[in-house]
C-alpha cells in the first residue's frame, strides 16, 4: 500500500464514526419525542377529566374507573411481550392509547394534590430524571449489575405495597416513596444506557421504530413512577 493512500482508509473510518454518531443521535431525539410527547398527552387528559370528576365523584367508585386504572397495565404487557408481532403502526396507536389511559388513570392526582405542589413536583422530577437520563448515556460504566440490584429493589417496593394495603401505615408509605425514588433515579440511568445499546445503524424502517417506541416506553414509566413517588412525600394534599 502506497504511504498517500493512508489518509483515505483514516477519512473512511471517520466519516463511518461521524454516520454512526449522528444515527445514534437522531436516534434517541426520536426516544425523547415520543416520552415527551406521551407525557403531554397524558397531561392533558388527565387535568382535562380531573375537571369532569369534580362534578362526577360517583365515578370514582364505579366499575368503570376500575378498568380504567387497570388497562395500562394490560397494554404495556401487550406491548413488552408482543412488540415482535406488532407493525410499527400498531405498537404507535397503542402506546398513544396507553398514553392517554394513563391520562385517565392519573386524574385523581389533581384531586388529591393542590395545582401549585403537582407543578413544583413535576419540575423538580424533570430536572432529575434529566440529570440522570444524561448521566445514563454519557457515562462509560457498565450499568447492567445496578439494573439486576434494582430490580430486586422494584419488586420489594411492590410486595411492600400490596402488604401496606392493609397495614395503612404512614411511616411504611414514606419508606416506600424514599426507596421509590432511588430505584426510579437509578433506573432511568440504567434504561437510557439500555436503550442506547439497542441502536443498530443497520436497522429498518419497522424495527427502528419499533425500538424506539419501546425506548420510550421505559423512560415514560421511569418519569411517572419518579414523579409519583417524589409527590407522595412533597406534594401538598388538598383540604
Amino acid at each position: 500500500m502506497a504511504y498517500g493512500s493512508q489518509p483515505r482508509w483514516t477519512d473512511r473510518s471517520a466519516a463511518t464514526q461521524l454516520d454512526i454518531d449522528v444515527g445514534l443521535r437522531d436516534y434517541m431525539l426520536r426516544v425523547y419525542n415520543y416520552m415527551a410527547s406521551a407525557l403531554a398527552l397524558t397531561g392533558i387528559v388527565a387535568w382535562v377529566f380531573a375537571g369532569w370528576l369534580e362534578t362526577n365523584r360517583a365515578f370514582l367508585h364505579s366499575p368503570v374507573m376500575w378498568l380504567i386504572i387497570l388497562a395500562p397495565l394490560g397494554l404495556v404487557m401487550l406491548m413488552s411481550f408482543g412488540i415482535n408481532r406488532l407493525s410499527f403502526a400498531a405498537s404507535q396507536g397503542i402506546f398513544w392509547l396507553y398514553s392517554a389511559l394513563m391520562g385517565l388513570s392519573l386524574s385523581t392526582v389533581f384531586l388529591a394534590y393542590t395545582g401549585a405542589s403537582i407543578a413544583r413536583v413535576f419540575f423538580i422530577t424533570a430536572g432529575t430524571f434529566a440529570a440522570m437520563s444524561l448521566y445514563g448515556y454519557t457515562t462509560r460504566r457498565d450499568l447492567s449489575q445496578l439494573g439486576s440490584f434494582l430490580f430486586m429493589g422494584l419488586i420489594g417496593i411492590v410486595i411492600a405495597m400490596l402488604v401496606n394495603v392493609f397495614l395503612a401505615s404512614p411511616g411504611l408509605q414514606f419508606a416506600i416513596s424514599v426507596i421509590g425514588v432511588l430505584v426510579f433515579v437509578g433506573l432511568t440511568a440504567y434504561d437510557t444506557q439500555s436503550i442506547k445499546e439497542m441502536y443498530y445503524a443497520g436497522d429498518g424502517y419497522e424495527i427502528a421504530g419499533k425500538k424506539a417506541i419501546m425506548g420510550a416506553l421505559r423512560l415514560y414509566l421511569d418519569f411517572v413512577n419518579l414523579f409519583l413517588f417524589l409527590l407522595q412525600f412533597m406534594g401538598v394534599r388538598r383540604d
